[in-house]
């Protein structure tokens, strides 16, 4: 018995939480703030994932990455969650200035209280919004201009930012595409020489793919590709 109550007194009884979620009517202006603020914030977290695709470089390394596998022949290697997780880790260390820009601009003098959320979101938007033009070409700026029926401004600066994410997205689609398209020509010709050899030596049964597919491995070894190709990447953006 004392052993019990001992060991009662060293280790205290933990109180299970109760957790509850209920709708009712709002009856002061604070609880309809508080519910439109909760509702902007899921939706916010709804939308997440696509401005992590949209609004970075995650759209031009992913598709590069797709390029460069179907070019080898390999459609299924490396896995998709693969190739989505090393372009994750990539366009964090790409746009790392950013994150460093907004977080010591933006969220630390908002966590001191040094100025208001209002101020802190804009803040946060200046150094993605300079990193959406400097990758932006002014064709695509002046399409979306030209659909709205606005006038192009003097500056980029005064690009309001419901023109400017669209004519990113269609810039990093181009850039990416001819990153593709360089990466597509060195194969195509392996696949075009090992089809000519074996037309010549009349082996017609073999599919072309069989030799070519070891030999575009090998060479993609040999020349280093992952690494000339991460290095492209970052070289297109600087």
């Amino acid at each position: 018995m004392s052993l019990a109550m001992t060991v009662s007194t060293i280790i205290p009884t933990v109180a299970i939480p109760k957790i509850e979620f209920g709708i009712g009517s709002a009856s002061k202006p604070q609880d309809v703030a508080q519910s439109l603020q909760i509702l902007v914030l899921l939706t916010v977290l709804t939308l997440a994932p696509t401005m992590l695709i949209l609004l970075t470089s995650f759209t031009r390394i992913i598709i590069v990455f797709s390029f460069l596998r179907t070019a080898v022949g390999t459609p299924t290697v490396p896995p998709t969650q693969v190739l989505t997780g090393l372009a994750l880790l990539l366009t964090f260390f790409v746009m790392k200035p950013v994150i460093d820009d907004a977080n010591t601009h933006a969220f630390v003098p908002y966590m001191k209280q040094q100025i208001s959320q209002a101020e802190a979101l804009d803040r946060a938007s200046v150094p993605l919004r300079h990193f959406m033009l400097r990758q932006t070409r002014q064709k695509d700026i002046a399409l979306f201009y030209s659909l709205s029926k606005e006038h192009l401004p003097a500056k980029p600066d005064a690009v309001p930012t419901y023109l400017l994410i669209p004519a990113f997205v269609i810039s990093e689609l181009k850039t990416a595409f001819e990153i593709g398209f360089a990466i597509y020509v060195p194969f195509i010709v392996i696949d075009m020489v090992v089809a000519s050899i074996l037309l010549s030596m009349g082996m017609m049964m073999i599919p072309p793919t069989t030799i070519s597919l070891p030999l575009k491995i090998l060479v993609f070894i040999l020349v280093d590709g992952w690494n000339l190709t991460v290095s492209a990447l970052f070289a297109s953006f600087k």
